[in-house]
């Protein structure tokens, strides 16, 4: 048996789950410290199915607290943003058009060096090795902990990385290095933003792994744990300390992954309405359909691996005006649900009561929201149906019919059916999606390069970028024979010399427990 667990702004869900069967599926309230959430959540779900903490194998969180401290501007750590390219790139230094907010964070310490390769693994310059060691004592002097290391061309070649890396932590033994071609694509800016974020969550990512480790211990629970990654696959403790960047988005990810088991439809729009916020996607062939652009966080430009999700500020917790002109959200209670609002014996008119007193649910006391007018109830309902609907008619890719599948605790403010949806689906146990993808998620590797196609020719280049991706879910820990490639883009870059082309390949298999595959 195996636990999924998904911290929402406003509830965490988990969920039991012996191979695709869900045995028992809770959901309560996230706590400010998200670890006593958890701890109730797991409590709650031992009292729904009797079983042994030695039953469980694995246990799997998703969790928005990385993506929270960046949004947030809060906990992240001061880091030295290096640059490896000069003579090349100093037009556009590292930090250029990022939030203030953000730039205080983290410190402001930027470094251009030289070094860097061109698209075919030619040296821009020579490594300046006194240069560095220059950086590693003006790091030393200012107090610096964290760097992130970004060479043009790394994904092409690491070789500059690796080396600067090596010395800089040879200077300052206990560095937090973060290496830009182990965490984004090409794309020089928006791979070095990423690395930067990523290095500068790496006290965050040891402070939350260790909550959620203590979290488990004091439900008496040994097994591994994993983290969700925004591609719908897992990564473990160890390498969430590494790269905490990779959570981003996995919410949603889990919710879309979630719907396509519990719905049985492998391509899909997916519909998820929290707490907070609507969050939607599509799914294509049972996995999120990436985005294809920069994608933005917390007003940083990231070209790291995204899923492509569209979201509005409404959900159960979404404050309503019933005025002459309905206002539903962006305002949340957020994990106050359960006491704010009005159903609850609280004060505040929200969605959830709207729902309850729309007849789309039957929470708390429905007396309360009794003398609400039932005319603008309807209009409020019509609104929220409204603007979903629209939203989600911006993820269709043709004219094609699709079905829609609604999940979430929130979905129960949406009715049976949705203009410009033929098929809605609202599956059983559809508000623990988010925790039901979360369990069932596979490990992978990813392979995203820029190849000259005029020696080798196109079929050994996708064959070297395959088993180069086989390789990396392997060293995840997926089982051999369950390995599969889910995804195979290649774009022809024509400003490029050499018949250039980029390569991005995936590959996903099931995750490794007690000798077994699960």
């Amino acid at each position: 048996m195996h636990i999924g667990i998904d911290v929402g702004g406003t509830n965490t869900d988990a969920v039991l789950m012996d191979g695709g069967s869900v045995l028992a599926s809770v959901k309560r309230p996230t706590t400010g410290d998200v670890t006593a959430g958890i701890v109730a959540a797991l409590s709650a779900l031992s009292e729904e199915h009797r079983h042994r903490p030695a039953d469980i194998e694995a246990v799997a969180i998703g969790t928005t607290q990385f993506t929270n401290a960046v949004v947030q501007a809060a906990g992240l750590a001061p880091t030295a943003a290096i640059r490896l390219g000069l003579p090349a790139s100093a037009g556009v230094p590292p930090l250029t058009a990022w939030p203030e907010r953000l730039r205080a964070a983290t410190g402001n310490h930027v470094y251009l060096c030289r070094g860097g390769h061109e698209f075919d693994g030619r040296q821009i310059a020579p490594l300046d090795e006194d240069e560095l060691r220059r950086v590693a004592a003006d790091l030393a002097a200012n107090g610096v902990g964290s760097a992130a290391i970004t060479s043009i061309f790394s994904p092409v070649n690491q070789e500059l990385e690796l080396r600067a890396a090596e010395i800089l932590t040879d200077e300052l033994p206990g560095l937090r290095v973060s290496l830009s071609h182990e965490i984004g694509r090409v794309g020089l800016l928006e791979r070095e933003n990423a690395t930067i974020i990523n290095a500068a969550l790496l006290p965050v990512a040891t402070r939350v792994t260790g909550a959620f480790t203590r979290a488990l211990l004091d439900a008496g629970i040994g097994a591994p744990l994993f983290l969700s990654q925004n591609d719908g696959t897992l990564m473990d403790v160890d390498h969430v300390r590494r790269y905490p960047v990779a959570t981003f988005a996995a919410g949603p990810t889990n919710s879309m992954r979630g719907a396509a088991l519990l719905s049985g439809l492998s391509d899909c729009i997916v519909v998820d309405v929290g707490g907070t916020t609507t969050d939607v996607g599509a799914v294509v062939g049972g996995f999120p359909r990436p985005a294809g652009t920069e994608v933005d966080i917390g007003g940083v430009r990231t070209n790291f691996r995204m899923p492509d999700v569209v979201s509005v500020g409404i959900g159960g917790g979404s404050r309503v005006d019933l005025g002459a002109e309905p206002k539903v959200g962006p305002d949340s209670v957020g994990y106050a649900l359960h006491t704010e609002a009005m159903v609850f014996g609280g004060d505040t008119l929200t969605a959830t009561d709207v729902a309850v007193a729309g007849r789309l649910a039957d929470l708390g006391d429905r007396r309360r929201v009794s003398g609400l007018p039932a005319a603008d109830v309807r209009r409020c309902l019509e609104l929220v149906a409204r603007r979903v609907a629209t939203l989600a008619d911006t993820m269709r890719t043709s004219a094609e019919p699709v079905p829609m599948v609604l999940v979430g605790g929130g979905s129960v403010l949406l009715p049976d059916e949705l203009p410009g949806f033929d098929k809605v689906v609202k599956p059983e146990r559809f508000a623990v999606a988010n925790a039901i993808g979360a369990a069932i998620a596979q490990v992978g590797g990813e392979v995203d390069k820029v190849f000259s196609a005029g020696a080798d020719g196109r079929d050994k280049i996708l064959e070297r970028a395959k088993d180069e991706a086989i390789q990396r879910a392997l060293l995840a820990g997926a089982a051999e024979h369950t390995i599969r490639i889910v995804e195979v883009d290649e774009l022809p870059m024509a400003y490029l010399p050499g018949n250039a082309v980029r390569v991005r390949v995936k590959a996903v298999g099931d995750l490794i427990l007690g000798g077994r595959s699960c």
